[in-house]
């Protein structure tokens, strides 16, 4: 059994991947764009080349010297029970993919964190390429998180790579502002996270940007109950309140965004708290 996969196949996948979306999204788009989408992938290829070398400097002389150290140590839970070959690797995508929805409700609960994380969501529209849209400051945060998920659980080289190629081809499905069968979707969003599930959790209306926190398997909204599905995608307007204005979202000015004093991201220019309220059936996932 191999130890870990080939250094360029994830960069390949996501590449692949991030070129079918963009296609497939244009060809059955489920919400209408506000801006330009040639300028806004240009902004989001040029935020995630800056965050994606961030975390390349920091991942690889970290996150795979800590996986081995794990392994030749016997530190992390897996290590201890003696789970090994491809139930450690199953055992390890599970863990892994459940241990980061923790990351994401952080990212929007702690307000140091959502500083970062708030970059990924003033895109005013969403898209492929806003999967790839993450701060750089965010992304060298992960680093450390993942190095926490990694001792925490004795999660192999292999298993990581695996967990992080099926989970980067995750992020750009449900990120793709991609128009699935309704009834094909509504089977799909029961195992996985969709388009229309993830559209509502960039909604501009707070409390539904606080739902549906997962990253992969959408088990876990299910099981903490933050799943939110009974929004319409006309009815949801992509971004934060703060930064409807697309002045305030250029390149120079998003990845200076952590840094910068700021009012309430949530409040309307009237002054009123972006808060929509909602029945309890919020399972059923709408058109």
């Amino acid at each position: 059994m191999r130890t870990d996969l080939p250094v360029w196949l994830t960069p390949a996948v996501v590449a692949g991947g991030f070129l079918l979306f963009l296609w497939v999204e244009t060809s059955r788009p489920l919400r209408a764009q506000r801006e330009s989408k040639l300028r806004r992938v240009g902004r989001n290829l040029a935020t995630a080349g800056i965050g994606f070398a961030t975390a390349e400097l920091l991942q690889f002389p970290i996150l795979i010297p800590i996986s081995r150290w794990t392994m030749a140590r016997g530190i992390g839970l897996l290590n201890l029970l003696g789970a090994d070959g491809w139930m450690r690797v199953a055992v390890s995508f599970v863990l892994l993919d459940y241990t980061l929805w923790f990351w994401h409700w952080v990212n929007h609960r702690v307000p140091f964190f959502w500083r970062f994380h708030s970059v990924h969501h003033v895109d005013r529209d969403l898209d492929a390429s806003t999967g790839l849209r993450f701060h750089f400051g965010e992304l060298g945060l992960s680093v450390a998180f993942r190095a926490i998920q990694i001792i925490a659980i004795g999660a192999d080289p292999l298993s990581v790579a695996i967990w992080q190629m099926l989970l980067f081809i995750s992020i750009l499905f449900h990120h793709s502002n991609t128009r699935l069968p309704l009834a094909l979707e509504r089977v799909l969003v029961r195992i996985v996270v969709t388009p229309r599930m993830h559209g509502i959790h960039h909604s501009d209306y707070e409390n539904e940007a606080n739902a549906n926190w997962s990253s992969l398997l959408s088990l876990w909204d299910y099981l903490h109950g933050t799943i939110r599905l009974d929004v319409a995608q006309q009815s949801i307007t992509i971004g934060v309140p703060a930064f409807d204005d697309p002045k305030r979202v250029t390149l120079g000015k998003i990845l200076a965004m952590p840094f910068r004093r700021r009012k309430e991201d949530w409040r309307r220019p009237d002054g009123s708290l972006a808060i929509r309220p909602h029945a309890d059936g919020r399972t059923r996932l709408e058109p």
